[in-house]
């Protein structure tokens, strides 16, 4: 059968998603706890890859096996194998038509942002860092800009393999806790680095270097020379994929809860 699992994971200790040589990433951790789980090796896919340092509330992957065990049992099983900063949060038997990746309708991101004079301490590696005060009107000027249909070029990194700069931003939500800065991201896919690049534009504009026409201007340019420098993984969440209603599957975990 075809099982679709919610995995949840602290990514500061992962060279990002995808399977490497070395063995140090979430889904390397993740597939050497399935087969031990199975007895079996178990090669997954994901709805999509995240970068060194960034961090999972629900990333979803789905693998085939001949294997006949209850949803409870592969929760529970493969995390009493998974690193401590790795859970599974749910497992569902799906059909065969259904694919991690090609079934999802858009996929959703929040970075974390503390504006802070002095640099985070229990939350390091968990939020990302602005020293100098942010101006949310200007950033959600700049954010206006970037919504719909467009070539992210000035923000796709030197090394994404995307056969299409061309994405469709649905959402991008600026909202403040605090201390806390929440961006909440949703398109129908992201190039590499996109997300943190556009957030060094933002930072940029938010502490007034930049009018907040400026990036509409980067974003014609489609040329990542003239943008911003990338910004830090540790604020990045991956929220999780959207499926049409028909899957069943859920769209949140309890951590959601967590972030401010």
């Amino acid at each position: 059968m075809r099982l679709a699992l919610g995995i949840s994971y602290n990514g500061q200790a992962y060279q990002g998603w995808q399977s490497q040589l070395s063995g140090q990433t979430v889904q390397d951790k993740l597939e050497l706890a399935l087969g031990k789980f199975t007895a079996q090796r178990v090669s997954t896919l994901c709805a999509g890859r995240t970068d060194a340092g960034v961090h999972g509330l629900m990333q979803v992957i789905h693998f085939d096996t001949p294997l006949d065990r209850t949803p409870h049992s592969w929760v529970r099983g493969t995390n009493a194998l998974l690193p401590r900063d790795i859970a599974v949060q749910w497992a569902q038997p799906m059909s065969a038509e259904f694919h991690s990746r090609a079934s999802a309708l858009s996929r959703r991101y929040a970075y974390l942002l503390l504006e802070s004079p002095v640099r985070p301490s229990v939350d390091a590696g968990q939020v990302g860092w602005a020293f100098k005060p942010l101006d949310q009107t200007a950033m959600a000027q700049a954010a206006s800009h970037l919504l719909g249909e467009h070539d992210f070029s000035s923000f796709r990194a030197a090394a994404c393999q995307a056969l299409s700069p061309v994405k469709t931003l649905q959402r991008l939500d600026i909202s403040r806790h605090g201390a806390y800065w929440r961006f909440e991201f949703e398109a129908n896919a992201f190039l590499h680095h996109m997300i943190r690049n556009i957030m060094g534009c933002l930072i940029t504009v938010g502490q007034l270097k930049k009018p907040p026409e400026w990036i509409k201007e980067v974003l014609l340019a489609r040329n990542r020379d003239i943008a911003a420098p990338t910004f830090s993984p540790h604020g990045l969440y991956f929220l999780g994929p959207r499926y049409a209603p028909h899957w069943g599957l859920p769209e949140r975990t309890p951590a959601f809860d967590r972030l401010p």
